[in-house]
């Protein structure tokens, strides 16, 4: 039983997965802008839901860095950004709301595969994809409770283009929390093997850096 809720690099790199778009939403809503590359692997993670592995979902280690980069800090108490630990945590839960809801899982994995289509015309990157995500988000999972609040420059966050990209990330955040729980990650988990976990995506970063050189 403990071997199954053992911490591993697998589960690591979905915690990464989920801490990245959610840092990506913090710079968002911060400056109005984000880490580009690490949005595309991000919303690109939306549209894997049968890949064969979980560094499949995500392209490979190195789309992860900024995600490993937040988790290491994250886990470290004396550096910590307390508003993406709470979008975290918060993800987490309406993740498991979802999954109470039937019915709107299947709204939500219908409307991923027509955005999907899109992407086969507009490209991934695409203001047209880049907002059916976000009408995607509106429509089904900001419905649900709780709801993940987002602070930052109210300037940006009036902008319309920044709020889409921060709901297409939102999504890819929820998307990351469903594969969490699907190799048997737990809220509880982390926090009793945070030491274990923060060691796991040191290695990953360090060997995702050396590789990208």
């Amino acid at each position: 039983m403990f071997e199954f809720f053992a911490i591993n690099e697998e589960r690591v790199l979905a915690l990464a997965g989920l801490f990245q778009a959610c840092t990506l939403v913090q710079q968002l809503a911060n400056n109005g802008r984000c880490d580009e590359s690490a949005m595309e692997a991000s919303v690109a993670s939306i549209f894997h839901l049968d890949a064969p592995s979980v560094v499949g979902v995500y392209g490979n280690v190195s789309n992860l860095r900024l995600g490993l980069r937040s988790l290491v800090t994250q886990l470290d108490e004396r550096d910590n950004d307390m508003a993406i630990t709470r979008m975290v945590v918060t993800v987490m839960r309406l993740e498991r709301s979802l999954t109470g809801q039937p019915a709107l899982l299947d709204s939500l994995q219908k409307g991923i595969v027509a955005a999907q289509r899109q992407v086969e015309h507009f490209g991934q990157g695409s203001s047209q994809v880049i907002s059916r995500l976000a009408e995607l988000y509106a429509a089904t999972l900001s419905t649900l409770r709780p709801r993940v609040m987002v602070s930052g420059n109210p300037q940006q966050l009036q902008q319309p283009a920044v709020v889409e990209k921060v709901r297409a990330n939102l999504l890819a955040a929820v998307r990351s929390a469903v594969l969490w729980r699907q190799l048997g990650g737990r809220q509880w988990l982390l926090l009793l093997q945070r030491r274990q976990c923060g060691m796991l995506a040191r290695g990953l970063l360090t060997g995702a850096t050396l590789d990208k050189r």
